[in-house]
């Protein structure tokens, strides 16, 4: 195993509010051209999650991806290709749009190892979200949000080194949930970060969406939601850290160029 930095931090997580959400970011790192990914998946806490590594086989990449019910929430594969989505308010349907049939994450990263290759593949398969939008994201620094306003694709790239999406419509704020203090907790964490005197790590990129998290909360049916899991990705020294329901004693920690070496299916249940 590589060394993967110790997550003591994440005891001290604040926002008490229960929202479902999610807030994602695709961070470069100016200085050594790393590639890092963050991101909060805010969600019921009596779902079954867990991790599912899929073996190379053939021409399809090897990739682990996060989720439940058989459909990856988000993920990432050997080639370096990353993808997570967001729920968004509701928009028209997409004209000539099909239902996919199958786990459309896992597809993607089984099939591409670019951001083109997988912009391609939802053109393909004639995709098109009415309710959601997708990042996409890959070793070489290019990254993307796709989303579909008023029955159109919008490609929303990287800017400068940064790509931040939480739940509303980056081309269309005006649909609903913005503004995002989760958003804004994340751009205020990377421009202090960016701004301390100390070198830019896993560590501090992962630290920037401490502020986005989802303290569980209980409504008044007793069901209680908040933040399922946060993951943590070194796209470019392929190390993963899982951390469930903001529990540091519930912690994966994965070296993903050794996970994808395996012939075998894993599946590792965060319970």
């Amino acid at each position: 195993m590589k060394k993967i930095y110790p997550y003591a931090f994440l005891a001290f997580f604040f926002f008490t509010y229960l929202s479902h959400a999610c807030s994602v970011l695709y961070y470069v790192d100016s200085e050594t051209g790393k590639i890092y990914v963050a991101n909060n998946e805010d969600y019921w806490y009596n779902v079954e999650a867990y991790l599912q590594i899929e073996p190379k086989s053939g021409s399809k990449w090897a990739h682990l991806w996060y989720g439940w019910d058989d459909f990856a929430q988000g993920g990432v594969n050997q080639a370096g290709l990353f993808f997570d989505g967001a729920v968004t308010p509701d928009q028209q349907k997409i004209k000539g749009a099909k239902k996919y049939k199958g786990n459309l994450g896992s597809d993607i990263l089984a099939e591409c190892k670019s951001v083109e290759e997988a912009l391609e593949f939802l053109e393909k398969q004639r995709i098109g979200l009415s309710d959601a939008h997708m990042m996409l994201g890959d070793a070489s620094g290019h990254a993307v949000i796709v989303e579909w306003i008023d029955g159109i694709k919008k490609v929303i790239p990287i800017e400068k080194n940064r790509l931040i999406m939480t739940n509303y419509l980056v081309s269309n704020p005006e649909a609903g949930n913005y503004p995002c203090r989760r958003y804004s907790a994340i751009e205020s964490a990377i421009t202090r970060m960016e701004s301390s005197d100390r070198p830019i790590d896993f560590l501090s990129v992962a630290k920037t969406l401490e502020g986005a998290v989802q303290t569980p909360r209980t409504d008044k049916k007793g069901k209680t939601g908040g933040t399922l899991y946060s993951t943590f990705i070194n796209i470019t020294d392929m190390e993963f850290v899982l951390v469930y329901k903001l529990d540091n004693e519930k912690i994966k920690k994965l070296d993903l160029d050794e996970e994808f070496e395996s012939t075998h299916q894993q599946r590792i249940q965060l319970n």
